[in-house]
């Protein structure tokens, strides 16, 4: 097999908050990168992640298959992370997460492409009531049924400096005195830090995973809704009511949301989500599907809020002691 540096490795989607953090991973290694994105000129802040040279940003389009072809042209793995968490006017999940992962899995085909990821979500499922979930399992399908070694990795809720999850609330927090406990905040969920995801992901290109199967990773700890949000209050220091909403009002604000001209807050698509627990399933577990399965000790969700949540107390980084 040749070296890292003798092979190049397309990751589709790499500027995201993932994508980040693969590119790092892979860049520590040796391998030389291209980041396959919409607006390459936007991409430059990766640069600094690898030597002179090593990691190059590249124009690819999902509804363009030439330029899908283009961009992962003898390469010898291709990642997938191309996502979104709710849709637009321009944006579909199906055309994102089902057509584009079939597109590139199948341009990888085409191509002799070796190796293949691809990234999902825990409670990817054909028969979910959310459009999210069944254009997660469609992708997957897709992307087995034209590369029957690629490897799958469902992970649970992300969370790190960028995350959409905790960063969220805590803005919210600024100018809210209560935050939502959507469904009553029961859902559970396993946070997987996206430092731990990223090497994860590094090593299926490694060839140290089995091809073919479906990795679920969640971290050490399963936390509800209402403790994910207890945490949050904590280490920043702020006092704020949980207030339970009930899955039917949160249905009704998601509607509304999504009518106004921003980044909705929160969709109906997420609130039937949050009917189902994010959490790893005991088959995955049991058959090595997961972060221990890999040879990875998953990094605890207490090790990491504090190295961003600081930027949301009163004190900034000088206030060491919120809760006090």
């Amino acid at each position: 097999m040749k070296k890292p540096s003798e092979q190049i490795v397309t990751v589709f989607g790499g500027s995201g908050f993932l994508g980040r953090h693969v590119v790092g991973a892979l860049a520590r290694r040796g391998y030389r990168i291209r980041v396959a994105v919409r607006k390459p000129n936007l991409a430059g802040y990766l640069q600094p992640l690898g030597t002179v040279g090593q990691i190059m940003a590249v124009q690819a389009n999902l509804r363009d298959g030439q330029s899908v072809a283009k961009a992962l042209s003898g390469s010898d793995a291709v990642i997938n992370l191309v996502g979104i968490l709710f849709e637009t006017s321009r944006q579909k999940f199906s055309s994102v997460h089902r057509d584009g992962a079939r597109r590139i899995a199948q341009a990888a085909k085409d191509a002799g492409v070796g190796r293949f990821v691809q990234i999902s979500a825990i409670g990817a499922d054909k028969a979910s009531h959310s459009a999210y979930a069944r254009s997660k399992a469609e992708g997957e399908e897709a992307v087995l049924t034209a590369l029957p070694d690629a490897i799958i990795m469902r992970p649970s809720l992300l969370i790190g400096a960028e995350d959409d999850f905790f960063n969220k609330f805590a803005a919210m927090a600024d100018l809210s005195p209560f935050l939502p406990l959507v469904g009553g905040g029961q859902t559970l969920f396993q946070p997987a830090f996206v430092g731990d995801v990223a090497e994860a992901i590094a090593r299926a290109v490694d060839g140290e995973l089995e091809a073919g199967r479906i990795y679920e990773l969640g971290g050490p700890d399963v936390k509800s809704f209402r403790n994910l949000l207890e945490m949050m209050i904590k280490e920043t220091g702020k006092s704020r009511l949980l207030l339970p909403i009930p899955l039917w009002t949160a249905s009704a604000m998601g509607w509304v949301f999504e009518k106004l001209p921003m980044t909705p807050v929160l969709t109906q698509d997420q609130v039937k989500l949050l009917k189902s627990d994010n959490v790893v399933s005991e088959q995955a577990t049991k058959e090595g599907r997961d972060f221990a399965g890999i040879g990875i000790n998953p990094t605890a969700i207490e090790a990491i809020l504090p190295s961003y949540l600081w930027r949301y107390r009163d004190g900034g980084q000088y206030d060491h002691n919120p809760a006090a």
